[in-house]
């Protein structure tokens, strides 16, 4: 009995172990400067006007991708959190600089006016297509195909002569 009491107490010291050694993974990633560089400066927008991402501007000779990554890069050295280096950026280059609007107060409309737009769409297609359905005329009745023997003669020949040229027998 001694025996599997050793063994259960192994396994949980190795499975508190595996969790503290994940935990202190994850930790480490996470105050890491360099991966906090390439998360900010991939949640700014470049302000040469190339439209891309401050980590990802190729712009070749680019004036603005240097000072930008400086202003970053000091702003991280001098400790501040990300919520204020993004604010700080706001501030001096304007709300354009954000690759994402803030999701408040007039900015919360970029967010919601695509999702409302769409909604107040479907929303008319459906009424659309209801008042379409209603309108006299609007369902199809079926006609009733004439028997060729009792066609006219005319009207026999052309479409005799439409089988012929199309190689076609009237059927689908």
């Amino acid at each position: 009995m001694g025996s599997a009491a050793a063994r259960f107490t192994f396994w949980i010291r190795a499975a508190q172990v595996i969790a503290l050694v994940v935990a202190m993974s994850f930790s480490m990633g996470a105050s890491s400067t360099g991966a906090r560089f390439n998360d900010l400066s991939n949640r700014l927008m470049c302000t040469c006007g190339c439209a891309q991402l401050l980590g990802g501007c190729d712009h070749v000779g680019c004036p603005s991708r240097g000072q930008e990554m400086a202003d970053l890069q000091a702003q991280i050295t001098a400790g501040k959190t990300d919520q204020q280096i993004l604010n700080w950026f706001a501030a001096k280059y304007g709300a354009t600089v954000l690759a994402a609007p803030p999701a408040r107060g007039f900015d919360l409309l970029a967010w919601i006016a695509p999702f409302a737009v769409f909604g107040a769409a479907l929303l008319g297609t459906i009424l659309l297509i209801k008042h379409w359905g209603s309108l006299p005329g609007g369902k199809m009745e079926p006609v009733a195909v004439s028997n060729p023997a009792n066609m006219d003669p005319a009207e026999r020949a052309r479409i005799e002569r439409i089988r012929r040229e199309t190689g076609s027998d009237g059927g689908f």
